[in-house]
């Protein structure tokens, strides 16, 4: 593939610029953390944690010629031919395998890319290294865009006809001969995931309790959740006095859960170690109901609670339908109380079968969310001037840092969950753009509460994923912002930063920054 790129006078081209990239001595960040110049650190292409975007930079650059000081223009043939090679061969945004070709060779189409003539270079091991970047770009992977969409067509994992069956489920209502309750927040998934399609999220909230005595955290009897609903008035559970911890807690997207899903957990490893000392996120490991014995990277719900789809799916079940499964076979108490006299259907209420081990809806529901698009951004804002400048403010300050724009998936045929699921072609070496690391983050609107991360994630909460985030208008893990700037103002501890230096910018550069976040 990178031969064919360099045919046509690229090789020369490369020859003779590469090394001025990365050699110059001029325009260059100073940052140990970073190895980018310093031209792209206003832009969405390399934040301060030098992770750089390969095929987004390129695209602006055709899209946008001259935006990026001191830069020529395209000619018009290598315009062509690096159009072309964007649509055969994605980028792998941020992959180190790929640091040494693609930083090298694809910002060296151009002669005079962003090189001072008068640059003294070491010629000799960049022109090595050029000339090496076709072996090195064969062990790298060929990604492709995750599919995105509010259409409620597959992803390609299953049929159409399947997923709208599946669909129904999603949506389908149950009563107390299912087993509802007694104690319980909704009657089916799409109470909570429904906007603007079946999947998505909602302003719908639960509730949550804890006791903080003495420095000490402790659930109340029966958890954390207080269900907003019982089958009998004499089960309906509420807040004690002690309960000192309360917080509301949003319903979450869970359109494109697939693709979250088939990301490695080395993946999030290598995000973190990226992040600057005082931003990194916490990686807590946490059990796959699925495959006793075995943990994997929190991915899914607020404090990152879930690694698979099963799981997520089975304690969903459980906690806001008070239905049981293999999974989850025991019900929950009211308040700390038992429950058994009003729970006249046997436990697990959706029982195993031959074909559904872990419960036939409980097995619908995941194979639903893995056979979703991911959230799109809306392509007509997204391509105004405002947002455009907006998204580069969003790197410059630092929101990049969490708000990570581009992730890639395990490459099909991985084995994830303890050996349960294997990533199949539809969701496997994909690359989408959740707008989030899926890590832990102190930014000072923590819930307070411990689930599986242990005591120090009391005041964590999982970076939210901005995707989608234009069909949202009550914001942050309570709802409890209702402006995209009051949003951006609540974040304090490891966001203090970048709040401070968004409070700098003039009112219309803020504009901008809000126009982007309602592309998203």
């Amino acid at each position: 593939m990178v031969l064919n790129v360099l045919q046509g006078g690229f090789l020369r081209e490369a020859l003779e610029n590469f090394p001025g990239f990365l050699f110059r001595r001029r325009h260059t960040q100073k940052s140990t953390a970073s190895r980018v110049p310093s031209d792209f650190q206003h832009l969405a292409y390399a934040d301060d944690t030098g992770i750089f975007q390969p095929e987004q930079a390129f695209r602006d650059w055709l899209e946008r010629p001259g935006a990026w000081p001191p830069m020529n223009a395209p000619s018009p043939h290598t315009r062509l031919r690096i159009q072309g090679f964007l649509a055969r061969n994605p980028l792998d945004a941020g992959s180190s395998s790929q640091s040494a070709s693609l930083l090298g060779l694809a910002l060296s189409f151009e002669r005079r890319f962003m090189m001072p003539r008068r640059s003294r270079v070491a010629k000799g091991p960049m022109v090595l290294l050029v000339l090496l970047s076709p072996i090195l770009f064969a062990f790298t992977r060929a990604l492709t865009e995750a599919p995105a969409g509010f259409d409620d067509q597959t992803n390609g994992l299953i049929s159409q006809t399947q997923l709208d069956l599946d669909r129904e489920i999603f949506e389908g209502r149950e009563g107390i001969e299912d087993g509802l309750g007694p104690v319980y927040n909704a009657q089916a998934c799409a109470e909570c995931h429904q906007s603007p399609v079946t999947g998505a999220g909602s302003q719908i909230t639960e509730l949550r309790v804890g006791r903080l005595i003495g420095g000490v955290y402790s659930d109340p009897p029966g958890g954390s959740l207080i269900n907003d609903r019982a089958i009998d008035a004499s089960l309906q559970e509420r807040v004690a006095g002690e309960d000192n911890v309360r917080t509301f807690r949003t319903s979450l997207n869970t359109l494109g859960d697939g693709f979250i899903e088939a990301i490695a957990d080395e993946t999030f490893t290598a995000i973190r170690a990226s992040q600057p000392p005082g931003q990194r996120g916490t990686i807590i490991r946490v059990p796959i109901l699925e495959a006793p014995g075995v943990v994997r990277i929190g991915r899914f719900g607020w404090k990152n609670q879930h690694a698979s789809l099963l799981s997520f799916s089975a304690d969903a079940y459980l906690n806001e339908m008070g239905i049981t499964s293999p999974l989850e076979p025991n019900e929950n108490s009211s308040n700390g109380k038992s429950v058994a006299e009003y729970d006249t259907v046997p436990d697990p209420e959706e029982a195993a079968t031959a074909d559904e081990p872990f419960g036939e809806d409980v097995e619908i529901f995941a194979r639903f969310m893995r056979a979703t698009k991911v959230p799109p951004r809306d392509a007509v804002e997204a391509a105004k001037p405002e947002a455009i400048a907006g998204r580069a403010l969003f790197a410059s300050i630092g929101c990049a840092n969490c708000h990570r724009p581009d992730v890639t998936t395990a490459p099909a045929g991985t084995s994830i969950n303890g050996g349960t699921f294997v990533v199949p072609p539809a969701l496997g070496d994909k690359i989408f753009h959740p707008y989030s690391d899926f890590l832990l983050h102190d930014v000072g609107t923590g819930d307070g509460i411990v689930q599986n991360g242990g005591r120090e994630t009391r005041n964590q909460l999982r970076t939210p994923p901005l995707w989608g985030l234009r069909t949202r208008d009550r914001l942050m893990h309570d709802g409890l912002s209702l402006t995209r700037n009051d949003a951006i103002l609540r974040h304090a501890g490891q966001a203090a930063g970048v709040t401070a230096r968004y409070r700098t910018l003039p009112p219309a550069q803020k504009n901008q920054l809000v126009a982007f976040l309602n592309s998203l």
